[in-house]
């Protein structure tokens, strides 16, 4: 199924994080901004959380 046939029209994403969502999205045609958001300092346990997604 296409992503524009979920909703009728295409898709505008804002992205923030990890850029492989962003760039799945780009190679589906979808028009993507991608925001480079990284957790506060001081907060190595939610680095470590999203590090594993990144993985």
């Amino acid at each position: 199924m296409a992503l524009t046939s979920l909703l009728g029209r295409p898709l505008n994403v804002v992205n923030v994080g990890l850029e492989l969502f962003a760039e799945e999205l780009e190679r589906e045609g979808v028009t993507v901004v991608h925001v480079d958001w990284r957790p506060p300092a001081g907060a190595p346990d939610i680095a470590a959380q999203l590090a594993r997604l990144d993985e």
